[in-house]
């Protein structure tokens, strides 16, 4: 785990050293906090304790921003979230944590330091255990279209759009919790969820008809971010600045260890065949910041082959 924990922090610094303007923090006077700032997290995030551990981490960093309190979001889709956070009339949403695009980040500003070292990029198939043997052999991407292996994802999110455009047959619906229960009624052969979130995933199923299917990894560059509304400045500093502060006291790498190293090693990523990817649809600082993190974390599964 020690190495884990140093891998994970070299590339953490790497990202930070990557931005080209380091966050300054605003000066706030104690005679001028109030009452505690409220912000609004999106439910499902707010759900996920590794997210919801991490916008608490980055904002105790920054006690200079005063007191505030985290709470939860009303339920909504991934899509209409976005919609919120657009809108500059509504209140319903703060802060949410999704995968990077380049409308994403031209409409919402975002705080470029993937959250979880990368991992969400990295997509194992949460698949029925009668259907494993669909699975066995397949070597490249071209082998899922060959077995019309169809894969269930969100229809707001950018994993939709990627596998698309790669030639993979995909089934959506708008909320994450229906697709579950599309993959009990056959609707599809694979519900991709990325190597950071499916254990958690599986834990609230609590389904053992669900499996982590153990030969495929399906890999490409696509940065999970926190993002915030353009014109909300002061959340994206603090977010930034605490994760800054984070980063270079060793912190986020514990972080990282805490939630995502026990995935990493339970996985047994570094006995998977690796499907690559192209991911067409990122800005260029969130491609950089994509590839290198994707690159880090494939020269690690390559470690653990040796």
């Amino acid at each position: 785990m020690k190495c884990l924990r140093r891998g994970n922090l070299a590339l953490s610094i790497a990202v930070v050293l990557h931005l080209a303007t380091p966050v300054q923090a605003l000066e706030v006077k104690a005679d001028q906090i109030q009452d505690p700032d409220r912000f609004l997290l999106w439910y499902r995030n707010y759900d996920s304790p590794p997210v919801r551990a991490l916008v608490k981490l980055a904002f105790e960093k920054t006690p200079e921003y005063g007191p505030y309190t985290l709470a939860r979001s009303t339920e909504m889709s991934q899509g209409r979230a976005i919609r919120e956070l657009k809108n500059p009339e509504s209140d319903l949403l703060d802060i949410i944590n999704v995968a990077s695009d380049s409308r994403r980040e031209k409409e919402l500003s975002a705080i470029p330091i993937p959250i979880d070292g990368g991992l969400l990029g990295l997509r194992v198939c949460v698949v029925r255990k009668d259907d494993l043997k669909k699975f066995e052999g397949i070597k490249t991407i071209q082998d899922l279209s060959r077995r019309d292996i169809r894969i269930g994802q969100g229809t707001h999110w950018p994993d939709t759009s990627i596998l698309k455009v790669n030639g993979v047959q995909v089934v959506t619906h708008s909320r994450y919790e229906i697709l579950f229960r599309m993959l009990d009624n056959d609707r599809f052969d694979c519900f991709a969820r990325g190597v950071s979130e499916v254990l958690y995933d599986l834990r609230l199923e609590n389904n053992p008809e669900y499996v982590v299917e153990p030969g495929v990894l399906i890999a490409y560059p696509m940065p999970s971010f926190f993002f915030v509304s353009r014109d909300d400045f002061d959340a994206a500093h603090r977010l930034q600045l605490g994760m800054e502060r984070a980063i270079l006291d060793g912190s986020f790498a514990n972080y990282l260890d805490r939630y995502y190293g026990q995935a990493i090693e339970e996985l047994n990523l570094g006995e998977r065949n690796v499907l690559v990817l192209d991911n067409p649809f990122l800005g260029q600082e969130s491609w950089d910041i994509g590839q290198r993190t994707l690159q880090e974390l494939r020269e690690r599964i390559e470690q653990m082959r040796e």
